[in-house]
């Protein structure tokens, strides 16, 4: 099977990591490498939980840069020489034949660059868990789904731009080559930055731009664990809102031959976002606050300044 590693980013979140890479050594297919990258670089803790866990297998700890999650993705990208990168969370508990189920779809169609899988609640004890649940649709189903811009384009209206329907950064691997080839992922996006997100439906979208395949593979299974307090629930669908419209503004930008395309998308999309009966809509829990749906739409309007204003940013950095 295709050597693979895997990239965590992590930021002061111990417990948490702690137990996502006892998870990670526990997989079926083992990883050529794990490399842990500390966003929040300094501390003791985060550095002594990689030490520990090293003993038991192949752990690398590196230093972000504190520029958010797309960067301290690339720089773990960095460290890795395997034809196949899988990314996750810190937040997070894979099951134990994820890395085989990954790496068993890159072969199920012709030239995947990509492979998401499904990402279910850790737990649902909390009110803000059910609502998120709900509410961020992180199940794709139980179908494993083939996706590119030819005989396997999807008949949705809003599809290649609405990335989101093909899997989140919370699982998904990456053929490196295709990844590299492609800069990595956007810095100006994800969380830690302005956009709050967004990073991983601009790599969804530009695999499918340069003519690779994408694969959701249901088999592939991590466990995420979502916020527990309300608090944190706004914010989490507040930055879900501002990285959707971040991200399709870095669409246009990129390649701005697709403006007209997205234009002639706006009503479907609009319809998508508005309607009750859309499926992003109808799947909503009973008694959702209207209070997240009108965060979650001032995320989309703050998304395209916070966008422009990342990537300003980066640019000073960089």
């Amino acid at each position: 099977m295709t050597a693979t590693s895997v990239v965590v980013a992590t930021c002061n979140r111990p417990v948490e990591l702690s137990g996502c890479l006892r998870s990670l050594l526990a997989q079926t297919h083992p990883p050529t490498l794990i490399v842990v990258v500390d966003d929040a670089p300094g501390g003791e803790l985060t550095p002594a939980i990689v030490a520990r866990y090293a003993r038991h297998g192949p752990l690398r700890y590196v230093e972000g840069t504190r520029l958010g999650l797309a960067a301290a993705h690339n720089r773990g990208l960095r460290e890795v020489t395997t034809p196949l990168v899988a990314f996750t969370d810190d937040d997070v508990v894979a099951d134990e034949h994820w890395l085989k189920r990954l790496a068993e779809a890159f072969a199920s169609a012709p030239d995947v660059g990509c492979v998401t899988g499904k990402i279910v609640a850790y737990e649902l004890t909390t009110r803000a868990q059910v609502l998120l649940e709900g509410y961020a649709g992180f199940d794709k189903g139980a179908t494993r789904c083939v996706f590119d811009l030819g005989a396997n384009r999807p008949a949705d209206p809003l599809f290649p731009f609405a990335a989101g329907k093909l899997g989140s950064g919370a699982n998904m691997a990456f053929a490196r080559a295709a990844l590299i080839a492609q800069g990595g992922f956007d810095p100006a996006l994800g969380a830690g930055t302005r956009a709050m997100g967004g990073d991983d439906l601009a790599a969804f979208f530009e695999v499918l731009q340069r003519g690779h395949s994408l694969v959701y593979e249901p088999m592939a299974i991590v466990r995420h664990r979502h916020p527990r307090d309300l608090r944190a629930l706004k914010r989490q669908v507040y930055g879900y809102g501002v990285g959707l419209t971040a991200y399709l503004t870095k669409c246009v930008l990129d390649r701005p031959r697709l403006l007209g395309s997205a234009t002639r998308r706006l009503p479907a999309a609009a319809s998508h976002v508005l309607s009750t009966a859309s499926t992003k809509n109808a799947r909503l829990p009973a008694g959702y606050p209207p209070e997240l749906v009108r965060l979650e739409r001032l995320g989309m309007l703050a998304g395209p300044f916070a966008y422009v204003a990342s990537r300003r940013r980066v640019a000073r950095a960089t």
